[in-house]
């Protein structure tokens, strides 16, 4: 990159914070804030500007990534754009990693999908699979965590656990252990859900999607500490590169064990 185009996208970046600072200024000053509360609206600016420029260059680094309070549940890998190679689309299938050492999920799954994939909510069937680190809570009365799936069984109708087409298969592949792994409910129901509705949309549209999803495990611990996506259609329509952190709020995860504590200082913002 040129040292003219750096400047550039610094000085547009420079200009973004002190546009966000004026503006919640602006607020905290007509609302008759407090110096405290100034104070408040500057770090949430700064958190705001943070959250949605950063960028990991590299997926070798997820599993080194901490989740902060208050901070976004995910970030971009790659400036947000797939890594994966369209032209690779040739028949409708999912390539199921086989468990590691550990019995996880650890190498991911990739998927080539297309229309006949799609699955509605009436395709559910009975879950029973336990993944590493299940250990289920209920705070609040709401459970803590899913059995969230690599390959969602929203667009893997017809799909058999050896990963092949089959027409009469309509439920989608929801008990393959190769394709769960335990994961936080947010993560799962308010976070990935609109990543895969993104490929939900494109196959709808009759457009071929590759999907790859790699819950991202740091050493031998037992629980993911967030899961990566990515995602291309064949025109280049959709194309999505993220990392969703697996976290819950009000809740504190041990991710050697996935065992958890109540902690409800931890916020985690919806995104």
């Amino acid at each position: 990159m040129s040292k003219r185009r750096r400047k550039k996208q610094q000085s547009n970046s420079l200009l973004g914070v002190i546009t966000a600072l004026v503006v919640f200024a602006g607020v905290w000053y007509f609302t008759g804030g407090q110096p405290s509360s100034l104070t408040d609206l500057f770090n949430q600016a700064t958190q705001t500007i943070t959250n949605s420029t950063k960028s990991i260059s590299s997926n070798d680094k997820l599993a080194d990534l901490n989740y902060h309070s208050g901070a976004s549940s995910f970030v971009y890998v790659n400036h947000n754009k797939a890594k994966l190679n369209p032209q690779k689309w040739r028949i409708n299938k999912v390539v199921y990693s086989n468990l590691d050492s550990l019995n996880r999920t650890s190498s991911g799954n990739l998927a080539y999908l297309e229309k006949r994939n799609l699955a509605s909510d009436e395709n559910r069937v009975r879950q029973y699979v336990e993944p590493t680190a299940w250990h289920q809570k209920f705070i609040d009365r709401q459970p803590i965590i899913n059995r969230g799936h690599l390959i969602a069984y929203s667009i893997s109708k017809g799909i058999n656990q050896k990963g092949h087409y089959q027409p009469n298969d309509t439920s989608g592949d929801q008990n393959n252990p190769k394709n769960l792994f335990t994961q936080t409910a947010f993560s799962n129901q308010r976070v990935q859900t609109i990543y895969e509705q993104k490929i939900r949309t494109a196959l709808k549209a009759g457009k071929r999607v590759i999907f790859f999803a790699k819950p991202i495990f740091r050493g031998k611990e037992l629980m993911a500490r967030g899961i990566h996506l990515e995602a291309i259609s064949t025109d280049r329509s959709l194309n999505f590169n993220v990392y969703l952190f697996n976290v819950q709020p009000n809740v504190k995860f041990n991710y050697a064990t996935g065992r958890s504590t109540i902690d409800r200082s931890m916020k985690v913002p919806n995104p």
